[in-house]
């Protein structure tokens, strides 16, 4: 996260949560709390969501998203989706109106446009940093920079705590910079960069979406909160753990049912923002 984009980011992160707080404030759930924040920052081209989005090898926007409720655990998830302005609202909409939980490509467009999501052309989501970015990564790559995993990524997160102590979680990305067509990160996978449950935690993650993929990261520390671990603690513990493991990078926002949560990242930089009753606080890099 360059220096001149910090700002950018944490009053990105700061809107997002404040539109969430109002949905829990007014009495609303947390499942329609977690989608409208993270509906906040896919319209933010500040992050690699929806509008913004790092683009795949042929330059198009292609996007996950993955939204859980942690009463029910209903999860409903889209994958390599090129046409919908909001990944997290089509999911959404598979949560709650379909059996399934995943839908890939055309099949999650079809149905989300079935259900009064319009679709739209996919070259309303680029934008012409993202093909600066593009090109630089192809230089780089023709010139024999091999690792490019780790350019940056701005994957969006939130979870949630209702007033009926109910969790949720959601997380949407536009992915890894020129990647391969057809490549699904984490982010949308159940227990991978997203999961809830009233019994554990609900939980986001940001970051090289392989290495959390193999260590089903968000499930892996949402089960240390079940075993009694604090959120702040497990959160740690979990990127440690993609680090010492697979020499990972990201980060993770947790949250249990007793409002208690943790923030960890091992990147230089990570944009976040908590609020509770006692007040509100954001930063961009947890001590």
């Amino acid at each position: 996260m360059p220096d001149d984009v910090v700002q950018d980011h944490r009053r990105g992160v700061q809107n997002a949560l404040r539109v969430g707080w109002e949905v829990l404030a007014s009495g609303g759930s947390a499942l329609k709390a977690v989608e409208e924040a993270v509906a906040v920052m896919e319209d933010d081209d500040t992050f690699d969501a929806a509008l913004g989005s790092f683009l795949t090898a042929d330059g198009k926007v292609q996007m996950d998203a993955l939204i859980m409720d942690g009463a029910t655990m209903r999860a409903g998830g889209v994958g390599c989706v090129e046409r919908i302005r909001n990944p997290i609202r089509a999911a959404r909409l598979i949560l709650s109106e379909s059996p399934h939980v995943y839908f890939v490509g055309e099949g999650a467009e079809q149905f989300a446009a079935g259900l009064g999501i319009e679709l739209i052309d996919n070259r309303e989501l680029v934008i012409d940093r993202e093909r600066k970015r593009l090109a630089e990564a192809k230089a780089k790559a023709a010139a024999g920079e091999r690792d490019l995993t780790f350019a940056g990524h701005d994957t969006v997160g939130a979870v949630a705590l209702d007033r009926n102590a109910h969790l949720a979680a959601a997380t949407s990305t536009g992915g890894t910079v020129n990647k391969t067509p057809g490549r699904v990160g984490d982010s949308s996978l159940i227990g991978c960069g997203c999961y809830a449950d009233d019994q554990s935690g609900a939980v986001s993650c940001t970051g090289w979406g392989e290495p959390i993929m193999k260590l089903v990261l968000g499930k892996w520390a949402t089960d240390r909160i079940a075993n009694g671990s604090t959120p702040d603690l497990a959160a740690r513990e979990a990127i440690g753990y993609l680090n010492s493991r697979l020499d990972g990078h990201g980060g993770m926002i947790l949250l249990d049912a007793r409002g208690r949560y943790g923030i960890a990242h091992n990147t230089p930089r990570m944009a976040w923002a908590v609020r509770t009753k006692s007040g509100e606080q954001s930063g961009i890099q947890i001590p």
